[in-house]
């Protein structure tokens, strides 16, 4: 995580902060978010009745994939210099645009928004998190992100 002097925070602003690493979506990691979520829709759960959907496969949650943000972005999200503690303040937006299918794997390219000091020593940082799927030309979703950093 890059360390960024506040008085340069909003140099930033419009930048890509890059992708992060490939991540395989495998079925045990779909059937461990059903259990937490207690969603068990089939076609997440269910390969043999989800092979005879549009999708041909089961797929990930939505929400899911949304839940990687924070993992994916880790290494790539920018923080003021001195930050005690970060927290996740929420989304703006969030477009889900195809779904992840099982064994496909995704990465997160970022992009920084917005940065606002909220209070003194609290910033927000908003980033474009777009989920991208290996070998689709369309991304699983775009979502703003928003991050609280205290300093």
């Amino acid at each position: 995580m890059p360390l960024v002097p506040v008085a340069q925070l909003q140099d930033y602003v419009g930048k890509e902060l890059g992708r992060s690493e490939w991540l395989t979506i495998d079925q045990q990691r779909i059937n461990q978010f059903a259990e937490c979520t207690g969603d068990h829709q089939f076609i997440h759960v269910d390969p043999v009745k989800a092979k005879h959907t549009p999708f041909g496969s089961t797929i990930a949650h939505g929400f899911l994939s949304l839940s990687l943000i924070p993992v994916l972005l880790e290494k790539l999200m920018l923080a003021p210099e001195g930050m005690k503690m970060a927290v996740n303040y929420g989304l703006d937006s969030v477009r889900f645009i195809q779904p992840v299918k099982v064994d496909s794997r995704v990465r997160l390219a970022a992009k920084v928004l917005d940065i606002t000091e909220k209070r003194p020593g609290q910033w927000l940082i908003k980033i474009e998190a777009t989920l991208e799927i290996e070998g689709q030309d369309k991304p699983a979703y775009i979502a703003e992100s928003l991050s609280l950093c205290f300093v």
